[in-house]
C-alpha cells in the first residue's frame, strides 16, 4: 500500500468554500504521470499540486500540477495552496523555499503570522504574446457573446504570460463581466489557433476604493470551463497594465489588489506586486491567505 498525505485548500482567502479550491499532495513520491492525472480528474478541482521533494543544491521541491484534463507548467492558487499545507504540516517560520516548477526555479516567500501563514509566490519571465485581432478576436468577441461596444477603449486584447499565458480582455462594467456566458467549446476551439489556453476578462472601474479590478477566467481547453480566482491570470494582468502605461507605476513598484470568483459564489482577493525598470515590468508577484478545508489519507494499491 502506498499513503499520501492528502489536503483541499481554498486560496486567495481565509473563509472555508470561497475563493479557489486546490488539491494538495505533500509526499508525492512514488506517484507516476497516469496516477497524479486520475487522482487530479478524482479531485476535479481547476489544479491539484504535487509536492516532491527536492533532489538538488538548487531547489527545495519539485511541485507539479494538473488540471483534471492535463499537467501544466505553473498555477497560481496550487502554489499557494501547496506551500500553505506544507508550511503547516512542517510547523514552517517565515522564510524562502525555492520551487521547481515547468516554469522554472521559483522563489516562495513563507510569511508566518499569528500561527497563520500567508504566502508569496514569484511569478515566471515576464512574456507579452500577440494582439488579438481581425478574424480570431471577432471569433473571441462572439465565444464570449459580446461586441465591440462592450470593450474598454484603450485596452488592447493581448496575450500575457507570467509562465502560463492569459488572453487580456477588459469590459466596460461588472455588469457585462459578471452576465459573461461564454460558448466553451467555441472558446477551446480558439485556443488551439491563438496557441493561449486562459482567458482573462477583467473590469478595472471598481465601487471597493482598494480593489482595483474585478476578473472572471475561462479556460475550457485545459479542463476549466472557469476558474474562480487566478493568480497566474492577475499576475500577468499587473505586466500588462504597467507594460501598456494604464496605471501609474512610478517607475518603480505597481502593488493592487484583484477580485474574482464573485460570479461563481467563491470571491477571492489577489495581491499583485509589479517591479518595473525604465517603465517595464521585470518581475511579478501574486500573494494570497488559505485555509484548509479538509485532509485526509489516500491509500493505493502496488
Amino acid at each position: 500500500m502506498k499513503k499520501y498525505k492528502l489536503y483541499q485548500i481554498d486560496a486567495f482567502t481565509n473563509e472555508k468554500f470561497t475563493g479557489n479550491p486546490a488539491g494538495v499532495i505533500t509526499n508525492a513520491e512514488g506517484l507516476d504521470n497516469y496516477e497524479m492525472q486520475k487522482i487530479a480528474r478524482e479531485l476535479n478541482n481547476s489544479e491539484t499540486a504535487f509536492i516532491f521533494s527536492g533532489d538538488s543544491d538548487t531547489y527545495d521541491v519539485h511541485v507539479r500540477f494538473f488540471t483534471p484534463k492535463s499537467e501544466v507548467p505553473i498555477c497560481g492558487h496550487a502554489t499557494i495552496a501547496a506551500h500553505y499545507a506544507r508550511a503547516f504540516e512542517k510547523c514552517l517560520n517565515t522564510g524562502v523555499i525555492k520551487q521547481k516548477t515547468g516554469a522554472g526555479i521559483l522563489p516562495v516567500d513563507i510569511i508566518k503570522k499569528n500561527e497563520d501563514y500567508k504566502i508569496v509566490m514569484t511569478q515566471g519571465k515576464v512574456q507579452f504574446g500577440n494582439i488579438i485581432k481581425g478574424i480570431n478576436k471577432d471569433r473571441l468577441l462572439k465565444a464570449l457573446n459580446i461586441n465591440n461596444y462592450d470593450l474598454l477603449k484603450g485596452y488592447k486584447i493581448q496575450i500575457v504570460s507570467t509562465g502560463h499565458s492569459k488572453v487580456m480582455i477588459c469590459v466596460k462594467d461588472i455588469n457585462i463581466l459578471n452576465s459573461l456566458n461564454p460558448n466553451y467549446d467555441e472558446l477551446s476551439k480558439l485556443s488551439s489557433v491563438i496557441n493561449c489556453n486562459g482567458y482573462y476578462v477583467f473590469t478595472k472601474p471598481s465601487e471597493e476604493d482598494d480593489i482595483l479590478v474585478h476578473g472572471r477566467m475561462f479556460a475550457p481547453a485545459i479542463g476549466i470551463n472557469e476558474d474562480p480566482v487566478t493568480g497566474n491570470a492577475n499576475g500577468p494582468l499587473g505586466a500588462y497594465l504597467v507594460h501598456h502605461k494604464l496605471v501609474n507605476s512610478n517607475n518603480s513598484t505597481f502593488e493592487f489588489k484583484a477580485k474574482q470568483g464573485e460570479a461563481m459564489g467563491r470571491p477571492g482577493i489577489v495581491y499583485v506586486e509589479v517591479k518595473s525598470q525604465n517603465g517595464e515590468p521585470v518581475e511579478v508577484k501574486v500573494s494570497g491567505q488559505a485555509i484548509i478545508v479538509f485532509k485526509t489519507e489516500l491509500i493505493l494499491k502496488d
